[in-house]
């Protein structure tokens, strides 16, 4: 699926090059060594030369100090070159995360964090979408599942998954409960799931135990165990024996992100034609 969202992205950009001049270009700023991130970092530089996008990296430090990441990030606000700029969380400690995502253009946010474009989203006027969610719609989408009036339970509440993921399946008229640590009796409540989307970050938390036969679920979690096996969040063979559909990890949601980053990247570019 990421792959055809990619091979899509590549034929329009092309068109846009030749039509307008125009080669959408992607800043990808890091600080610090998180080997996690620098993971990320790696599989965007590699989607974007793909796709025939022009991109960036800035490896910074971990001492980098907030204002010399302000100066940068403003820099490349100005930069005519960079369509999207996405600054890859999280930041070492001494750094305000609020602060360098407000700091942001929105209309370069590629990772839709700016409180403008979370705004939009929450008004359905959008635009681009976070990358996790827009990528989960779209592998639903993609399966033809159908989400109208459908009970769909959201475990997480961040605002990089949980919050905007119950609003794009809010938006498909979806009947959306959002679960958390504090959330009491989530056993019963994710039994009621027809589409269970898990985001908590924590290993193979929910098991078959926790979901009704013939659920939807969706994987939302990358950890790595003591045997650097990496797991989600979803005991995936207990669930897979009741579940109608299923997302693997790695390979599920996780390539899905980088594909919507590109296409929220190529919208980006298209914007700027006036």
């Amino acid at each position: 699926m990421s792959q055809k969202v990619k091979d899509n992205l590549k034929k329009e950009t092309e068109k846009l090059i030749k039509d307008s001049g125009i080669t959408p270009g992607l800043a990808v700023v890091i600080v610090g060594d998180d080997p996690a991130s620098r993971v990320y970092v790696n599989s965007k530089k590699k989607a974007c030369a793909e796709i025939g996008y022009y991109s960036e990296e800035h490896a910074l430090p971990a001492s980098t100090t907030e204002e010399e990441l302000l100066n940068l990030v403003e820099k490349l606000n100005n930069d005519d070159k960079i369509h999207g700029i996405l600054v890859q969380l999280p930041l070492p400690k001494h750094i305000n995360e609020e602060t360098i995502i407000n700091a942001i253009n929105p209309k370069k946010d590629v990772d839709a964090f700016h409180p403008v474009n979370v705004g939009k989203i929450m008004i359905g006027n959008f635009d681009f979408l976070p990358c996790t969610p827009a990528g989960v719609m779209e592998l639903l989408d993609d399966a033809n599942i159908e989400l109208n009036g459908k009970n769909a339970v959201v475990i997480g509440r961040s605002n990089i998954v949980g919050k905007p993921q119950s609003m794009l399946l809010l938006h498909k008229n979806a009947t959306v409960t959002i679960c958390h640590s504090r959330t009491q009796n989530l056993k019963e409540i994710t039994k009621t799931a027809d589409i269970l989307v898990v985001a908590v970050g924590r290993a193979e938390m929910i098991d078959g135990d926790y979901i009704k036969e013939g659920a939807v679920v969706i994987d939302v979690g990358m950890n790595r165990l003591e045997n650097k096996k990496l797991v989600g969040d979803v005991h995936f063979e207990s669930c897979e024996k009741k579940a109608s559909y299923i997302t693997p990890v790695p390979g599920g949601v996780g390539p899905m992100t980088i594909a919507t980053l590109m296409k929220n990247t190529f919208t980006a570019a298209k914007n700027t034609i006036k």
